[in-house]
């Protein structure tokens, strides 16, 4: 079975006016990460969700969860 992870990423990156290139570039990766990891195709490292919520002002709980079991 794949591992899901639900995320806010896109939500909080909009809340903070912020364009997928900003996030990216803040947190210095590609612009195409921001964009998967928003979608759900990749799963960040645990280095890059730390980044992400540091560049958002929240915590990687906020931005990333497990779905909840069936």
């Amino acid at each position: 079975m794949a591992e899901q992870l639900a995320n806010r990423l896109r939500e909080e990156r909009l809340r903070h006016n912020l364009t997928q290139a900003q996030l990216a570039e803040r947190v210095e990766v590609s612009r195409k990460t921001i964009n998967t990891v928003e979608n759900g195709v990749f799963i960040p490292s645990t280095l890059l969700a730390l980044r992400l919520a540091r560049a958002l002002g929240t915590t990687v709980e906020q931005l990333f969860q497990l779905p909840d079991a069936s």
